[in-house]
């Protein structure tokens, strides 16, 4: 069973560092900002479906015309994938907005927010 887990590990690595390198320089669609980047890769047990968790630096905006400009560039990355990575089967991509990193500075602000109030109160 590990070597599975193993496995699927390394899949899911490949498959994220093509895809980064796929979105950044193979993408030709003005909808999707050079600021996208691949956080995590999800790849089910089978190989058919992989997630994709990707960031993207900006307003709702322009996280959502990206989302919208990768799915629509799904059918090209797909087939940009499986020439790169040597794959039985190439999964199907569903693309997932990651607001993870976003969600940290925001936290990160209101902690010095809150020491620096602490600190002007006494």
């Amino acid at each position: 069973m590990k070597k599975a887990n193993n496995r699927i590990t390394r899949i899911n690595e490949e498959i994220k560092h093509e895809l980064s390198n796929i979105i950044r320089t193979g993408i030709k669609d003005p909808r999707v900002t050079p600021l996208a980047s691949v956080l995590r890769v999800e790849t089910t047990p089978d190989l058919k479906h992989c997630k994709i968790f990707i960031s993207v630096l900006g307003d709702e905006e322009v996280r959502k015309s990206t989302e919208d400009g990768l799915k629509s560039s799904s059918g090209y990355i797909k087939g940009e994938l499986a020439r790169k990575v040597n794959l039985r089967i190439t999964p199907e991509l569903h693309f997932v907005m990651d607001q993870s990193i976003e969600y940290g500075i925001n936290m990160s602000k209101l902690i010095d927010d809150v020491i620096n109030n602490e600190g002007q109160e006494k």
